[in-house]
């Protein structure tokens, strides 16, 4: 079979940095082909060269059906049939679909939109896709998910045969994400060649015949669907092993006996009931749980920022009852959030400010002078120590990759120097090189005596740190595997008690 695409030799240089060095790449009709790479790999600049947004270096060549094409920029792309779906979706919200399918190429007469006539278009796609709304409907009134139909409307609408797809799910619940691989799939079998990117393993086991992979730039291979083993993956991203991202200290755990942190039959009311645990210095502790079992609920209890109806805490032997997260930070208490730009940092502030914005009482003198110096400092310190990529501690921390802003975030709550730090989805959205050096920090931090709690949706992440792994089902801690309870510590065993099989379905 023909490839309906083929990128040869393709390399980008912007100044002095070469940002991709003879890359390839080749796809076929009826395929869905992921991309996957650390941030910073080369994937959004070699899909911007095929959507016409970049130009690449001399020397590169773009075929489509075996016939070489001189993409020039976004109208020349979409006229050899390419479209691509960007993580933050390009729509213009007061418009309706119909006007967003078409815009850019409207339909007019007399300078007067030819409104019936472009809705009339575009039914048909609609009802292709399954959409549970029509032409007419205004943009700004749908969500996510059906938002991102109007994209892939779009793309169908205008006869496009390679359809580019970045992160598509980052914003979807489970639901909606199950919906769009329904889709994808269906786009697959009409014939559409579907280039898909993802950090996520999971998406891409599922929907991908095959993988390509690049790294610092360069192409590193292509593997099949029976190839693309997670050992294969990581190989091909970082150059190493898979065993080697998770990063556990042999023998510097020997025995946990202080205990720092005991909670004892807490609940809120709603979504927690009756839990009961304790952190003890050195130890990372796992929680898993499906999703809605209560975990974020937990610990957002535990921190003060969801109220108590039950139960009690201690903290190093003294009563712990934060009534605001403010008390938890005064306590040593840190919990990092699983929505980091929604409920974490300051998108439009810089590095150096969201690191110091926990301890800014610290730096003012005479209660309101702030002593700049010594904030920049400690970011610089922050961001050497955490190997924050960025150009300088003033960079807006909206401008990073997700692991350097869940790096950035991380360093915030390190300079409570905190006595329990709780870690909710810490490697959500970022890519595997910043996945091991947060598991490298998470290490560290255990050996200086912190407790740490992981909540974590990858069950192979929460195997791989913690030391024995806590799961909720319905609001309840329905077991405990790992450490000293005699359950061992498998994928199985967590599923047994996190979907309410109980006991008797653990594997001794």
């Amino acid at each position: 079979m023909q490839p309906v695409l083929e990128m040869r030799g393709v390399s980008k240089t912007f100044g002095s940095v070469k940002a991709l060095t003879n890359v390839q790449l080749q796809l076929f009709p009826g395929e869905v082909h992921a991309l996957m790479g650390e941030n910073g790999a080369g994937k959004s600049t070699l899909m911007k060269i095929l959507s016409g947004a970049y130009r690449p270096d001399a020397g590169a060549e773009i075929l489509i059906d075996g016939t070489p094409v001189n993409i020039t920029g976004p109208i020349s792309a979409r006229a050899a049939g390419i479209s691509i779906i960007y993580q933050e979706l390009a729509l213009s919200p007061n418009l309706t679909v119909a006007e967003n399918i078409y815009l850019g190429r409207e339909l007019s007469h007399g300078g007067v939109l030819r409104k019936a006539e472009m809705e009339a278009s575009v039914a048909p796609v609609l009802k292709r896709l399954g959409a549970g709304f029509g032409p007419g409907n205004t943009v700004r009134y749908l969500n996510v998910a059906n938002q991102q139909l109007v994209e892939i409307a779009r793309a169908l609408h205008a006869d496009s045969r390679i359809l580019i797809m970045d992160e598509p799910t980052t914003a979807l619940s489970e639901r909606e994400t199950a919906g769009l691989f329904s889709m994808i799939r269906q786009l697959r079998d009409e014939g559409l060649a579907i280039v898909y990117i993802s950090h996520r393993m999971n998406e891409v086991y599922e929907l991908a015949d095959r993988v390509s992979i690049l790294r610092d730039g360069s192409y590193t291979g292509t593997l099949s669907k029976d190839e693309a083993s997670p050992e294969a993956i990581v190989r091909h991203m970082v150059g190493r092993e898979l065993s080697s991202l998770y990063t556990k200290t042999a023998g510097s755990k020997a025995a946990y006996t202080e205990t720092v942190l005991r909670v004892s039959e807490l609940s809120d009311g709603s979504r927690v009931h009756g839990c009961s645990f304790e952190l003890r210095a050195g130890e990372v502790v796992g929680m898993a749980g499906l999703v809605g079992s209560g975990r974020s609920e937990l610990a957002q209890a535990i921190f003060g920022a969801r109220p108590r109806k039950g139960g009690a805490m201690w903290l190093d032997g003294e009563v712990f009852a934060p009534n605001t997260p403010q008390d938890a930070i005064a306590a040593r208490v840190a919990y990092l959030t699983e929505d980091r730009r929604g409920n974490g940092l300051f998108l439009d502030m810089s590095c150096e400010e969201n690191i110091n914005t926990g301890v800014l009482r610290s730096d003012a003198r005479w209660g309101m002078v702030l002593n700049r110096s010594r904030a920049r400092a400690r970011a610089d310190e922050s961001i050497r120590n955490l190997s924050v990529r960025v150009p300088h501690a003033g960079f807006p921390v909206g401008g990073l990759s997700g692991g350097n802003q869940q790096k950035v975030l991380l360093s915030r709550w390190l300079q409570i120097r905190p006595r329990v730090l709780i870690l909710d989805e810490p490697t959500r959205g970022v890519d595997i090189g910043a996945k091991s050096e947060i598991y490298r920090i998470i290490d560290a931090l255990a050996r200086e005596g912190v407790a740490i709690l992981v909540i974590s949706s990858e069950l192979p992440e929460v195997l791989g740190v913690a030391d024995r792994i806590l799961v909720m089902h319905e609001g309840r801690i329905s077991g405990e595997v790992g450490g000293d309870t005699g359950i061992p510590a498998t994928q199985e065993n967590i599923m047994a008690f996190a979907s309410g099989i109980g006991r008797s379905a653990v594997a001794a």
